[in-house]
């Protein structure tokens, strides 16, 4: 299936989400449908209702199921309040070493991650047998980044579309999910424009951040560390990359933070319901 076929069939389907999505979120909070996501919309901390369970947390940390939320409008930089743990994702890709370290790290110690992909990367072909497994199982998520992670403020509204369906396509297509609704924009760059473009072909959710390890630079494995012990926080997203080797050092110590203060660790889709 060429993009333009998909293109077409993620046009006719997003329609549907975004509307169910929309619906989901006005529930939740109370607001009136909006025709397309504010990019200074800030993120609602406002429980929803369901009796869905989420994956229970990795096993060397605290047991705290909990319940799924109604994903809010707009853009999100953080969990629920209350949430007792954070997620963790990881953007970009352009160590095939990190994301090798990534994976058996996910698969050791059962810390559940949402990978950004940028398709581009040749890391994650190189390592999609390892991680199919754990995208199975719902304890790694892939989200969309783009395919090869331009400023999407400086795109036309088909260049955005394109972006994202090209890498749409490969994730779909190397990993057998469906990304939708989330993305995050390269350099955390979006307002309107690109966010209705995004919502036309089913990325009705931009994904920002609450807290960074500051790892998309080479910075130190010590570095990468004392950024987590400032933002490894209850409800905090947290932002890392795939992309120097100092995240690899880092990582055994990570979590033994995670687990030192009993933060489990989310998906987006244990937190929110689609």
């Amino acid at each position: 299936m060429d993009h333009r076929t998909t293109r077409r069939a993620l046009l006719a389907s997003a329609a549907g989400l975004l509307t169910a999505t929309t619906v989901a979120a006005c529930a939740a909070t109370g607001r009136r449908p909006a025709t397309a996501p504010s990019a200074t919309a800030r993120p609602t901390t406002t429980p929803g209702s369901s009796s869905t369970p989420t994956a229970t947390p990795t096993p060397t940390q605290t047991a705290t199921p909990i319940a799924r939320r109604p994903l809010p409008a707009g853009t999100v930089t953080a969990l629920p309040e209350g949430t007792p743990g954070i997620a963790w994702t990881v953007d970009d890709g352009a160590s095939s070493d990190v994301v090798e370290a990534y994976a058996r790290f996910a698969a050791d110690t059962g810390t559940r991650l949402t990978f950004f992909v940028n398709g581009v990367r040749p890391s994650w072909t190189d390592h999609a047998d390892l991680l199919r497994p754990l995208v199975a199982s719902g304890q790694v998520q892939l989200a969309n980044h783009t395919w090869d992670h331009p400023a999407l403020t400086k795109l036309s509204d088909q260049g955005i579309e394109d972006e994202l369906v090209r890498n749409h396509d490969f994730i779909e297509q190397t990993f057998g999910v469906d990304a939708r609704p989330y993305f995050r924009p390269p350099f955390g760059y979006h307002d309107a424009r690109v966010d209705a473009a995004a919502a036309r072909v089913g990325y009705s959710t931009p994904l920002l951040w609450y807290g960074t390890l500051a790892d998309s630079g080479n910075i130190s494995s010590d570095q990468i560390v004392g950024f987590a012990e400032q933002w490894f926080l209850p409800a905090h997203i947290v932002i890392g990359h795939a992309n120097f080797p100092g995240t690899i050092g880092a990582l055994p110590r990570l979590g033994k933070l995670l687990e030192e203060r009993r933060l489990a660790t989310f998906t987006l889709d244990d937190v929110f319901g689609r």
